[in-house]
């Protein structure tokens, strides 16, 4: 199976900018979008083939994420179910025979870190129910995570230290995440690569310098490991600040 995850950063700006033409070539069985920025009925696209869900920030052209799937899941989940992380559209799980399907869009720490609590608590919350569904069946996440992992995932991380996306606290959430029995898979295939980047500033040419983060991924059960074909960033897709990324698994 194929899957992409793209945060699109206003999905009416990235259709104006070519969207659908990568969508209907990219031909995923599952293609997951984050940062929708609007709300039910301020779009229509053609998804001939595809089931769609949509989970809407209350905040107008805000956050927002959405999946495209071919095949028809068994149930489909909105939010945490916690009151204080639902209301600003980041998470969709799909359940499937086999596995459970979720795309996510974490809170961004905002400058001077002045989010960073909330952060860390819609990431204990987002952690504790991934763990709860891996009890039951294994687990897909995907979408953008808002930190680089290691200093390898950004182009001056000696300069960003105490930056948004990559703080120890950032950093460590998700080196938790992988402790708990989840797999990074881009770093699965490829664990030294460099300039392998997913997001780029807008400001002083940033991606055609290629100075930019990893910050988009796909995480999966541990036990999902064998079954792993490939992951990929496609950093020439344009439209966005963000590329998408793929992962093609055998399930």
């Amino acid at each position: 199976m194929k899957f992409i995850s793209w945060n699109v950063n206003g999905l009416r700006a990235a259709v104006k900018k070519g969207f659908m033409d990568y969508f209907n070539e990219a031909d995923a069985d599952i293609f997951c979008l984050q940062e929708t920025k609007l709300q039910e009925g301020q779009i229509e696209l053609d998804l001939n083939g595809y089931y769609d869900y949509w989970n809407y920030a209350i905040k107008k052209g805000y956050s927002g994420t959405a999946i495209f799937t071919k095949k028809e899941p068994l149930r489909v989940f909105y939010g945490l179910s916690v009151a204080e992380h639902d209301q600003e559209g980041r998470v969709i799980t799909l359940e499937f025979e086999q596995f459970y399907f979720i795309t996510v869009y974490t809170p961004n720490s905002q400058p001077e870190l002045a989010r960073l609590a909330y952060r860390m608590s819609f990431e204990d919350a987002f952690l504790n129910y991934v763990k709860s569904l891996d009890q039951e069946k294994p687990v897909i996440f995907c979408g953008d995570l808002n930190v680089a992992h290691k200093e390898i995932d950004l182009k001056n991380p000696k300069t960003n230290r105490r930056n948004p996306g990559f703080s120890d606290e950032e950093r460590g959430k998700f080196t938790t995440v992988l402790e708990s029995g989840f797999v990074d898979t881009f770093r699965h295939f490829y664990p030294e690569k460099e300039g392998a980047y997913s997001w780029w500033s807008y400001r002083m040419n940033a991606r055609a310098r290629n100075t930019g983060w990893r910050i988009d991924y796909f995480v999966v059960s541990s036990r999902l490991r064998d079954k792993l074909i490939d992951a990929k960033i496609h950093a020439d897709v344009l439209g966005s600040d963000h590329c998408p990324v793929e992962l093609t698994i055998d399930l």
